[in-house]
């Protein structure tokens, strides 16, 4: 019998993070104290510094996880779709909008952490990683649609993602307001003027 390895938990460590991302996302970094989070998450604080030396690599860590679950998600879900993609590309802005409207939702994790943490901090490396990525699936799916040179893929997808940005600003200032449909509709009128 071969023996599986087993990837050790550490059930502190988890709560920590469980409980991190769920206090920053809701309440704001600046607002959530490490102590907050110690009692919250049932460890002690000197447990949470063995995992983290300070709070900046725990608000890295909170956006690390972040960013990896929406890539996962968006890329499981362009996966899984057979549209085109043009069709792609607005079903990024379709996925915005399903997430716009669950309970709980407070703006885009990336720019609320942005605008809390100075530029050498961990968060920062990670959204600049996450915007890069984010750029780079706009590239790829723009790049697909044929027809389309390199330099004209990166500016339209600088393009997407500021239509990107702003619906999820959009969406959390004014929740009223049609933002993911209205972003569809201005990556769909970009994508038809780059054929």
């Amino acid at each position: 019998m071969t023996d599986i390895p087993r990837t050790r938990r550490r059930p502190a460590l988890e709560r920590v993070l469980k409980t991190a991302d769920q206090l920053f996302y809701q309440n704001g970094i600046h607002a959530t104290g490490v102590d907050t989070i110690a009692e919250t998450a049932n460890v002690s604080k000197a447990s949470m510094y063995t995992y983290f030396r300070s709070k900046d690599d725990l608000v890295g860590a909170y956006v690390e996880g972040r960013s990896l679950a929406w890539r996962e998600y968006l890329t499981e879900q362009l996966d899984a779709s057979e549209a085109d993609p043009t069709e792609k590309i607005l079903m990024i802005f379709d996925l915005l909008g399903e997430w716009f409207l669950t309970e709980g939702f407070n703006g885009c994790p990336f720019i609320n952490a942005e605008a809390e943490c100075p530029r050498d901090s961990p968060a920062h490396l990670v959204n600049l990683q996450h915007r890069t990525w984010i750029r780079s699936v706009f590239v790829a799916l723009i790049e697909q649609i044929g027809g389309v040179d390199a330099s004209s893929a990166a500016a339209v997808s600088i393009q997407l993602a500021m239509v990107y940005d702003g619906a999820m600003v959009g969406a959390h200032t004014e929740p009223s307001v049609p933002w993911a449909a209205q972003a569809r509709a201005a990556a769909a009128a970009m994508l038809a003027a780059v054929r």
